[in-house]
Order: structure tokens, then sequence, then C-alpha cells
């Protein structure tokens, strides 16, 4: 029998994991952790509806958080497969799960020193030390080749676009095909390339973020250099939360092409994230995964200054002269972001600036919706700052973006299985394919099994 099961990124923008299971083998496809609300995040607490130790393998479509950060739990609870990627993934999650466990160990370390935490002790979800345990299960695999997977399955990765070494992941089991889109893309990016086409599949589970919404097509440098002209005006600074990986490098070269053509107002741009300064450099090494060439990446990252240690960053915070601050977390959920929040959010003369997904219940969301104060680290911050965003500099498909990659297969699936999004974008969407492709279509519920 084969079946698939969503354990997460069912009903949620986050914690994707779907599992393939074909007779005695079982395929986890991406490994998330749960991010934003209070109950979506004591999931990551609870067990699996499968025994990790069952697991035979990993797919990891990206490296993102919501579909990697899972990983070294799921090692540290008995998991002793591979994980296959594509060698940026690799390199990226690398990253990423080292800063995930760090901040979740100075996390727990900071709630046990001011006695705000009602767990006594706080504990971090996994350590570094599992972290640098798990990136001894990746295996990299090259896009377009055909690789085993376990119990006579095999993949095909191809590229995604959205960030460095993302995929699409092909699964063949038994002569049935599933097709996984991770996260998509946007098409004519200027840093990555477009999410390349699958023209068959038995089964397709595609991803529902933006579901029900179009970006903005007005050009996104005018949106951005407006942004900073109007805040630089009132003697102000922009302070954007920002991906450490993807959002934050495609900022950097749209600021350069901004500095190009004679704008950003001669303000001073700091990329102050050790893991994004430490992902900008990724692209050097990865630089058939992206468009541009090494002129404009080194000239794109010279226009920036990076803030590496912490006593820079208290500086940076300290600091009130008119600049631009790329700071993580993206959805202000953790990280050195949190701090410059802390120091430009009371003052009117500063801007927020969104450019990214906001999950529901993050502080990134609530600032959106209009909350006049957020909290961090136990204490109230006020918000008399502009809070603004820039959806167009999105680094996921619209919905227009996943119907054209859906356009893409030239026969009908069996079923389409759409996951990963807020209740009213994968209903959005589900409703949309099933309209006007005539597609038979499912949104799964968290741990529902469909037999394929």
């Amino acid at each position: 029998m084969l079946s698939l099961t969503s354990l997460g990124g069912a009903g949620t923008v986050t914690g994707s994991k779907h599992l393939l299971t074909y007779g005695d083998s079982k395929i986890l496809v991406d490994c998330g952790l749960f991010q934003g609300l209070k109950n979506l995040r004591t999931l990551n607490w609870q067990d699996l509806a499968v025994a990790p130790r069952d697991v035979d393998a990993v797919v990891l479509t990206h490296a993102h958080l919501d579909h990697s950060g899972y990983l070294p739990r799921l090692i540290r609870n008995g998991f002793h497969g591979k994980i296959f990627s594509t060698a940026a993934t690799r390199d990226v999650a690398k990253l990423i799960l080292l800063d995930s466990a760090w901040l979740q160990e100075k996390d727990a370390e900071f709630a046990n020193r001011k006695g705000y935490s009602k767990h006594k002790p706080a504990l971090p979800l996994y350590t570094v030390q599992d972290a640098e345990h798990s990136l001894k299960h990746f295996q990299a695999v090259p896009v377009h080749e055909e690789v085993a997977l376990p119990g006579g399955a095999s993949l095909l990765l191809r590229r995604a676009g959205h960030i460095l070494g993302a995929s699409t992941a092909q699964i063949d089991v038994d002569g049935v095909r599933i097709v996984f889109s991770g996260d998509l893309g946007r098409y004519d990016d200027p840093v990555m390339f477009d999410p390349e086409p699958v023209t068959d599949a038995d089964y397709i589970v595609i991803e529902s973020t933006y579901g029900n919404r179009r970006h903005d097509r007005s050009d996104p440098l005018a949106a951005l250099d407006e942004v900073i002209a109007r805040t630089v005006r009132r003697g102000g600074t922009v302070v954007i939360p920002a991906f450490a990986v993807g959002r934050a490098q495609s900022l950097i070269y749209n600021l350069w092409q901004l500095r190009q053509r004679g704008s950003l107002h001669n303000v001073p741009v700091f990329l102050d994230s050790p893991m994004a300064t430490s992902a900008t450099e990724l692209l050097h090494r990865h630089q058939h995964d992206h468009k541009l060439s090494m002129d404009e990446y080194e000239a794109a990252c010279d226009a920036v200054t990076y803030v590496r240690d912490v006593e820079e960053s208290k500086a940076l915070s300290a600091n009130r002269y008119p600049k631009v601050i790329i700071s993580a977390s993206g959805m202000a959920t953790g990280g050195r972001v949190l701090h410059h929040i802390a120091a430009f959010a009371p003052d009117h003369r500063n801007t927020l600036l969104f450019s990214g997904f906001q999950a529901a219940g993050t502080r990134g969301r609530k600032l959106l919706e209009g909350a006049r104060e957020v909290k961090a680290y136990g204490t109230w911050i006020p918000v008399n700052a502009e809070v603004a965003e820039l959806p167009m500099l999105s680094a996921h498909a619209d919905c227009d973006e996943l119907m054209k990659w859906l356009s893409g297969f030239k026969r009908a699936p069996k079923r389409v299985f759409v996951v990963h999004g807020e209740p009213e974008a994968s209903e959005a969407l589900r409703e949309r394919i099933a309209r006007e492709l005539g597609w038979a279509v499912d949104v799964p519920l968290q741990n529902q099994e469909f037999v394929l």
C-alpha cells in the first residue's frame, strides 16, 4: 500500500512534514518546525504520529526553518537514515540549524536567568550538539539526476526558485509518481531562477502560502525607494526583518540597484545577522544556482556594512542617524532584529518594513495587523514607528504563479493535495484548481492518511 500523511504543514503554513509510506518503507518529505501561534509551537514538543526510528529517509526541498528545523529533534529521537537534498540546501541547512539550536539554547538560558518561563527549568528543543550531529546525515543530490531511495523508490530534484538550493521533489515508487512542490519561488526574480516545470505526475502536493493572494505588480525598487525616502525625510531609520537566507540577499541586491540608479539618498545599509552574512557568502560558492554574475554579486556585497559581533549590533541600535538595517529573523520571532525593534519601534520617525510572509501569531503578523505594542524578552515595546509592507518583494509564488507552475503538467493527475497554507489560502487554491483545471483536489488535515 502507498499512502500520504501530512504530519505538519496541514492547515498551517509552518511545520511542513509529509510522510510517504510504501511497503515497509517510510520517507519524510521536509521536516520543519512549527512557528507562530503558541498552540502550533507546542506541537514541536509532542511525539510525531510516526516513530522517528521507523523513518527510512528524509527528502529536504529547501532549508528554511519551517521545512528543516525539526531535523535535529527527529535525529535526537531516533532517526538514523539519510537526508537527501541539493548541495546548496545542505550548506544552507548547516547555517540555519546551528543558528536555530544556538538561539534555543540562549533563549532557554535567558528565560531561566530572568525567571519568566513557567517551565522549571526552561529547556531548548534541541542543542547545538544535536544540530551538529544532524549534519552528518546529509547526502547531496545533483538536480536533474535520479537517485535511489530506500525501498526501491527513486528521487529527482528540480530547481524551485525561492531560495538558494530550493527544489521540487519527484518520487517514483512502484510505477506511481508523486511530485512535491516544496516552496515555489517567483517567476522573473532578479536573483533566483524560475521554478522549473514538471510535466507528469500521478499525485501533486503543492504549497499554498499565497494561495489566495496576488502580489502587487508595481516596481519593487520604486516602492522600496519611496519607503526609505520618506523615512529619511523624518530623520528616521528603516528596520527590515528579513529571512537570513534568500530575502536578505535579494534585499542587498535591490538596494545596490537603487544605489546604481542614484537613489538611496546616501543612506548607509547594514546587514546585522551573522547567519545572513554567511548565507551571502554561499552565493559565491554556489554561483550556478542563481542568476547573479560574480561582478554583480561582489559589487552588491561591497555596498553593505556587515555587523558581526554583539557590541557592533548594540552600537547600531544606539545610533540614531538615518540608515537601513537588515536583520533576522524575517517574522521577528527571534534574533538580533528584536533588539532593533525595541530600539526603533517607539519613535515615529522610524519604519519597520516587512517584505516576506508573516505567519499567524508571529510579531511580524501582529505588527502588520496594527498592534501598537509587541512583547519581547518579557517586556512590552510601544510601536509608534511606521509599519510598512512590500509584498512584491516576497520570495513566494503568488496564486497566479502557483497556477502557472501547475499548468506545466501535460496530463491531469489523479489527485492534488494542497498543503503549507493558512486555511483560507489553501481553500482558495483548492477551489481555483478544481474550477480552472478540473482536477480532483484535497486539503489534508493534520495526520490524515490518504491511500494513493
